[in-house]
Formats: C-alpha cells, structure tokens, sequence
C-alpha cells in the first residue's frame, strides 16, 4: 500500500484529491496540510467526508511529509511548490504538483506570464503530466506538473491532428467555458455570486497565463512555433469545462479522416471518449469523472473543421488527472480508483 501526502488539502482541487484517494483500493492516505485550516478535522472543513476521511489537518513540513508518505500531490497556489518541491525531492519523494510550477521547461517562458523561478534546475527534468500523450515519460518521473485544466481540455483535441499534419497551425482558435470553481476557493469578486450567477462574460482574452502553456506543448509536439487564439469565459456553474476550437484543414480531408485519427491516437485511453456526430460533448455527461469527451464538424461550406470537448475542471482538470499520474508512476492500471460512473442527471 503506498502512503500518499497532500499539501494543500483544503482548497478545491486539494478536496478532490482527499475524495478520489479516500476510496482509491491501492493508496492509504496517511497526512493532510492545510495553511488555514492547522489542527482542524478534515471533515469538518468538509462536513461531506464525514465518516469517510478521519484526518486533522496539518502545517506543512517537509520532514514530517517525507516520513509519512512516498508520494506528494501539491497543490498549493503558484510560487509555493517551487520552494516545497526541491524540497520533498531531496528527500526521495516522488512529487505531482497541480500548479504552474513545473510544467514549462523553458523558466524564461514561466516567468514572463507567472513570477520568478526559484527552482529552475528541476524545470529540465520535470514531466508535463498530459496522461494520454506522456505516459512513457510520466512512468518513471519523479516529479510530475500536472497541466492546467484549459490545457487538458483545448490539447487533448488538438494533438492527434496536428502531429498527423491534419490542421493549418497558423489558424487555431480555441473558445472555451468554465465553472466558477476553476478560479478556486479564495474569495474574489469575480467569483462572488452576485457576480457570477446570471453572468456569462470572456475574460483575460488573448492573455490568460494558460495560453503560453498550450503553445509550448503544441510546439513542442509539432516540431515547430504554433500559437494559438485562446479565449476564455466564465459561466454560471459550479464545475465543468467545456472547448470549442476552429481550425482550417491543412488539406482537403474528410470527417473519417479525423475519427480515424482519434480513434488511432486514443485507442488504448479509457477516459477520451468520441462522441457520435449528432451528440456533441456535455459538461453534464463528465461530471465528477475523469472521462474527455471529444467531438467534431466539419463546416464544409467554410472549410473549417470545429472540434469540441468536455471535462469536468476538478477531475480531468485537475485532481483526477494527477491520481491517473500518479497510477503510472506506481505501474498500476492508470483507472485504478478513477471508476466514478458518471451521473445520468
């Protein structure tokens, strides 16, 4: 049984982790830190895990986190994790970091959009925690940043396509909605409810700190500069993220070559489901699961395929994707723990 650690418990993607790893047969959840909520039941910042996490919250320490667990999620705000991180690593412990930390290689690129890097040396062999596309990379890891949850969502659809030569790179636009939560548990105007209910508004478009994310995994995976057109909003809901993205051919095609393509790609991944062509992807069918449901058109009159998907923003987004790295850094079956059935309402 692997004793696992989660710094950062209480906020919204901490709780998500504490839920799937509380009923996840082959982890035993052994410590909880929490900056607010020091000395307090976990359950009675969560009154839901009643009876089902009997943990008290403590302060972070990074000799007490390495002896008791052998893997670390963090999930602490930006800035944080870089100083934790070296850390638990120094003390052999193998590391899921769910902010921006570590996901960029290039430290110049993560601190024109973040702050200063204080712990550029690990950026080099840190591994973008994308499941379906880095698995082998992920396997033998010992630190993982897992990517944001606008990136899971926009380059899950777009990466089998481009690296089969299927899209014009240079015409990307990708729109996409989330839940409130995805702007976490801090309180902030934007996410106040008079704010938020009966409010849907784009936000940071053409700026928001995710889009140098998604054109560095994109480049990276083209072997060449793609920049892409990222608008976000937010939407009146708890949870949930969905993405439309517009991209011109890069030849004449047919919708059979992009459903072969995907199937091609995601054969082997259980959470990438493709949605039949008259059922396009719902935040509703993904909620509180770790599946990607992915669909697509073809606007032939404009030759311009439109390609769709849903996640739930904590799971997929979040939380659940670093439990499937997880999966695959401790060799297990990368579901293990993930089979949430989905709600039917």
């Amino acid at each position: 049984m692997t004793r696992v650690a989660i710094v950062g418990a209480t906020g919204y993607a901490g709780a998500e982790l504490v839920r799937i790893l509380a009923g996840h047969p082959r982890v035993q959840l052994t410590m909880l830190t929490s900056r607010q909520f020091v000395g307090k039941k976990f359950d009675r910042v969560y009154p839901a895990m009643s009876g089902v996490v009997d943990l008290t919250c403590e302060a972070y320490d990074a000799d007490r986190v390495s002896q008791a667990a052998d893997i670390v999620f963090m999930a602490l705000p930006h800035r944080i994790p870089m100083e934790f991180v070296p850390q638990l690593l120094k003390r052999g412990q193998r590391v899921i970091d769910l902010s921006a930390d570590f996901r960029f290689h290039d430290a110049a690129l993560y601190e024109s959009v973040y702050q200063p890097h204080t712990a550029k040396e690990y950026l080099t062999t840190s591994v973008y925690g994308l499941s379906e596309i880095y698995a082998g990379q992920i396997r033998t890891a010992e630190l993982v940043g897992n990517p944001g949850c606008y990136p899971t969502s926009v380059l899950l659809p777009l990466i089998p396509l481009i690296k089969a030569g299927l899209l014009d790179t240079g015409s990307l636009v990708a729109d996409s909605k989330s839940g409130v939560s995805g702007a976490g548990r801090s309180p902030a105007m934007a996410s106040h409810y008079c704010a938020a209910n009966e409010s849907f508004k784009p936000y940071k478009v053409a700026a928001h700190r995710h889009n140098p994310e998604m054109n560095a995994v994109l480049s990276q995976q083209a072997n060449k500069p793609i920049s892409i057109t990222f608008v976000p909003h937010l939407v009146p809901m708890t949870r949930g993220m969905q993405t439309t993205i517009y991209a011109t051919p890069a030849h004449s095609m047919k919708p059979a070559d992009v459903a072969d393509c995907y199937r091609s790609a995601y054969a082997q991944c259980t959470f990438i489901r493709l949605c039949p062509e008259n059922r396009p992807p719902d935040t509703l069918h993904v909620r509180h699961t770790n599946f990607c449901d992915i669909g697509f058109a073809f606007d032939a009159s404009n030759n311009r395929l439109v390609l769709m998907s849903a996640i739930d923003n904590l799971v997929k987004g979040a939380a659940g994707q670093a439990v499937q790295n997880m999966n695959i850094m401790l060799g297990l079956n990368e579901t293990t723990g993930l089979h949430t059935v989905p709600f039917p309402l």
